[in-house]
């Protein structure tokens, strides 16, 4: 997790969206952790391509 508070949303968005973007797994754990630390983000959008 970055550092600053502020880069929090950001920071969860990025790791969600490349994780999607490649397809990536996330085992139980790791989902409960986003979805906690993803709690004040409810303004995020997380958008991603597919690979080309």
């Amino acid at each position: 997790m970055p550092p600053a508070q502020s880069a929090t949303c950001t920071y969860l968005v990025d790791w969600t969206a490349t994780k999607l973007r490649w397809n990536l797994s996330a085992d139980k754990n790791e989902q409960a952790a986003l979805l906690d630390l993803a709690e004040p983000c409810a303004d995020s959008t997380v958008e991603y391509e597919p690979p080309t």
